[in-house]
């Protein structure tokens, strides 16, 4: 008989999430492993959340994901605000090192796919971030690491490559750091041929991972700030999405998520039903 996971499922702007927090995610993965099941973790932000109303890509990269958990504050705050809180975010660029820590604790490995391509006397952001996360993570294995150049993946030949040397790496988890949805792509060609093996895209982890550029303060993160701080860091990328399409969706979803509690509070009563969905793990 198989074993089952359950845990509830909470909408957000129309999106399911997973309620869980970050440590039982990483004891999710860690059981999965042991069992022999491999899976996909995907951390919606507002900009994700927003691309995924109408862009048909997006809704099958969360459809296809074993995992789907909040990273963003605004996703908290209007779960709050219907009444079915999620229980904390969970960033992308967090779980980086929790998974990596406890994957070590099995004595486990990792591939990091993305950062910066090798420059000029200096080695590739996934190499230094490897070597960054493996000093931190005691019992973790690098299986392998590899920071493609830009364009890789419109280039077959390219991606080909790619895709090959992680598969022969036979990693436990690949961490792609190549930024959504490009990530979620190669995700998508990689996990057919590692059905094993998890999948965590995880954006400019890799490059903070690495230290090319420095996360928020932890006081930033808790209060719904970060992207201001990586607004500041990288104005011309960011400035455009954030401010012009990002946070006036960020405050519709709010506003529009407190209207609709304000006028079920004022319906007559009645019947709840609590969704929750279960994994299914294969047996001993």
């Amino acid at each position: 008989m198989g074993l089952y996971a359950t845990f509830r499922r909470i909408n957000v702007g129309g999106t399911d999430f997973d309620a869980l927090t970050e440590d039982r995610v990483v004891a999710m993965v860690r059981d999965a492993l042991r069992r022999g099941a491999g899976g996909r973790i995907i951390t919606p932000n507002v900009d994700i959340l927003r691309q995924a109303r109408t862009d048909p890509g997006v809704r099958a990269h969360l459809a296809d994901a074993t995992l789907v958990v909040a990273d963003g504050m605004p996703l908290v705050w209007a779960s709050q605000l219907a009444g079915s809180p999620l229980p904390e975010r969970v960033a992308g660029s967090s779980l980086l090192w929790s998974l990596s820590y406890g994957l070590g604790l099995d004595g486990r490995s990792i591939f990091i796919l993305g950062g910066d391509p090798p420059g000029a006397g200096s080695a590739a952001g996934a190499v230094r971030a490897a070597r960054r996360v493996t000093a931190g993570c005691p019992g973790l294995r690098v299986a392998g690491t590899l920071s493609p150049g830009y364009g890789f993946d419109r280039d077959p030949v390219r991606l080909d490559r790619v895709c090959a040397e992680v598969v022969a790496a036979r990693p436990d988890l690949v961490l792609v750091g190549l930024g959504f949805p490009k990530q979620e792509r190669v995700i998508d060609r990689l996990r057919a041929q590692l059905p094993a093996a998890w999948f965590l895209g995880c954006g400019a982890a890799v490059n903070f991972a690495a230290g090319d550029q420095r996360r928020a303060p932890s006081w930033m993160q808790r209060s719904g700030l970060e992207w201001a701080h990586r607004l500041g860091t990288e104005p011309r990328r960011l400035a455009g999405r954030y401010l012009r399409h990002d946070a006036p969706y960020a405050l519709r979803l709010l506003a529009t998520t407190a209207a609709a509690r304000h006028l079920v509070a004022h319906r007559p009563a009645a019947g709840r039903v609590t969704r929750s969905r279960a994994v299914p793990l294969p047996a001993r």
